[in-house]
């Protein structure tokens, strides 16, 4: 007898991982939608989507933070954040084309001045 209890104490491994899963910002919402009716069972609905009381906080906190960020967005014109990569290449892009610029304008001069006077209101 005492041989059963020291084998069942110990702990069984089947070989098996537990593969972690993730849900779409859709699903989530729909979670969370859930959990906020009256009339629905949250440990029910937990239990229904293999999920933790800490992942439904953690949904919460989600949806808070996003609802926040949105609601105090200002009207009008919305900012673009662009990236440091991005900013830079732009940046490469505008000194080209401001020194292709300054190169044209200085052919310019030069042409104005080989035409008879360098007047172009003639």
């Amino acid at each position: 007898m005492n041989s059963k209890k020291a084998a069942s104490t110990e702990p069984v491994t089947t070989g098996e991982t537990k593969k972690r899963r993730y849900l779409s910002a859709e699903k989530k919402f729909q979670i969370y939608l859930e959990t906020q009716r009256p009339d629905q069972p949250v440990g029910e609905i937990l239990r229904r989507e293999g999920m933790f009381s800490t992942d439904l906080a953690r949904i919460r906190q989600q949806v808070r933070e996003g609802a926040l960020q949105r609601l105090s967005a200002k009207p009008g014109r919305k900012v673009e954040l662009v990236s440091a990569e991005a900013h830079e290449k732009l940046k490469a892009d505008l000194e080209a084309k401001e020194r292709a610029l300054a190169d044209l304008a200085v052919e310019l001069t030069i042409l104005r001045k080989k035409t008879s006077g360098g007047s172009w209101d003639r």
